[in-house]
């Protein structure tokens, strides 16, 4: 077999996803290696995870006890069916998972991505509903500028019109929206959660009010809307939207697949914000990005309403060939115990004020018009160019990565998001190296 990390492949067979491939081949940015808090560019400079990949590698890259995990796995059991079967890892790793869950979120259903997990979650409501014998809630609640990942159910609660323009015809039907909670006239340059916005979730009122409540099955939200650019929960709008969720009989779906496992300084938002939803989709850290892998864990009165409720036989039809595969499954469980064991989520937590002081210190750089933060999440938003929006940011990310920094540009937002073993000294390199390219690109 070829040695991918050392000959010179050709670009042309791989379509590259959410990428600009013709530039991109005609400028390439490869990356060869990873370790700790750092990748190795094919031209070996040593690049500063700013992103923990995409999102996901929150342990650090190339850990040794995942690594090993993985490789014990293949070579003692390389895959195992899991309709009808099962093997002892997915059933670890669900009570390892359970144990990590807020309140009675303690049953677990596994698929291999964060797409997979939303539009598990949407299926669930719409089972749990027909076993409660109300087939009309079949209507789903997403929000402006929300990424709920890929798939038709994804892109459908999803808010990024630029994700759903070139499929609108095909898209779910039965499907609203909440506004977004973003708005620099009165939260710019919030530190943590903004004090504007909570009423922002009585939109839904307004919803049900058109629709009929019973209709509506499920709010789906992100805690922290994560892939739009890092927007922040007012304080007190998770709170209220729980509360208008009871008050009409609705599932609340918090998507975590970005917040989970540690990125607010506790395992889930869930936990770090003080609310509890019906159901969290999760992904990426749940296995340091090393193995594909996602899951969707339900609170136990929903499962047992479809599981009990169910005739003899299936409960559910829905599943995946690779669902709790027996690699990712050791991955996770590798990935959870250094989680513990390092006290990557403590260490989050602790970390969190200099992550806001070193970030903050960018306000008033050349046309830096924003900066957020909660956890070990923040953004910086900038003024866009007359006539091309987006290339401002998207300069910023070349610039950073070409001078040993991974940031992540969407649009005209810089987002960051490292790895949760980030030491004070490369918060510091990081900020500093994004303050330089501002400069430099004024």
């Amino acid at each position: 077999m070829p040695d991918t990390t050392r000959s010179a492949p050709s670009l042309e067979a791989h379509w590259m996803p959410f990428t600009a491939n013709r530039a991109f081949k005609r400028a390439p940015r490869l990356l060869v290696s990873a370790s700790g808090m750092h990748y190795t560019a094919a031209d070996g400079r040593r690049i500063l995870d700013g992103t923990a990949g995409l999102w996901c590698v929150n342990a650090g890259h190339a850990r040794e006890p995942i690594v090993r995990a993985i490789a014990e796995s293949a070579a003692r059991l390389d895959y195992a069916p899991g309709f009808q079967m099962g093997h002892p890892g997915s059933f670890a790793l669900a009570e390892r998972l359970a144990a990590l869950l807020p309140g009675d979120l303690d049953r677990v259903f596994f698929t291999n991505s964060g797409s997979e997990s939303v539009d598990t979650a949407l299926k669930i409501a719409l089972a749990y509903f027909q076993a409660r014998g109300e087939p009309r809630r079949a209507r789903f609640v997403g929000r402006q500028r929300g990424y709920h990942g890929v798939g038709f159910g994804g892109i459908s609660v999803g808010g990024l019109e630029s994700n759903r323009k070139a499929y609108a015809a095909q898209l779910l039907p039965l499907i609203d929206h909440l506004p977004h909670t973003h708005d620099l006239a009165h939260n710019a340059f919030s530190r943590g959660q903004p004090g504007w916005g909570a009423e922002l979730a009585d939109a839904l009122d307004a919803i049900v009010a058109q629709r009929g409540a019973e209709t509506i099955a499920a709010v789906i939200v992100e805690p922290v809307a994560g892939s739009t650019g890092v927007l922040v929960p007012p304080r007190g709008y998770l709170e209220r939207l729980r509360a208008l969720c009871d008050r009409h009989g609705i599932l609340l779906i918090f998507d975590e697949v970005i917040t989970g496992f540690g990125r607010l300084g506790a395992p889930f938002a869930a936990q770090a914000l003080g609310v509890l939803p019906d159901m969290i989709s999760c992904a990426k850290g749940i296995t340091n990005g090393a193995v594909p892998m996602g899951a969707v864990a339900v609170r136990r009165g929903i499962h047992d309403a479809i599981v009990n409720g169910a005739p003899a036989g299936i409960e559910l039809f829905h599943g995946y060939t690779y669902s709790g595969h027996p690699l990712a499954t050791a991955a996770g469980l590798a990935t959870l115990e250094l989680y513990r064991t390092e006290g990557l989520f403590e260490r989050a937590r602790t970390l969190a004020p200099v992550w806001e002081e070193a970030v903050h210190a960018l306000r008033g750089l050349p046309h830096v018009i924003d900066v957020r933060n909660l956890g070990l999440m923040a953004a910086l938003e900038l003024e866009p160019r007359p006539g091309a929006p987006g290339a401002r940011g998207f300069d910023l990310f070349l610039d950073c990565f070409q001078h040993g920094a991974l940031v992540r540009a969407t649009g005209d937002v810089i987002a960051f998001s490292p790895p949760l073993i980030i030491e004070p000294g490369q918060i510091d390199e990081l900020f500093g190296l994004v303050a330089e390219a501002l400069r430099r690109l004024a």
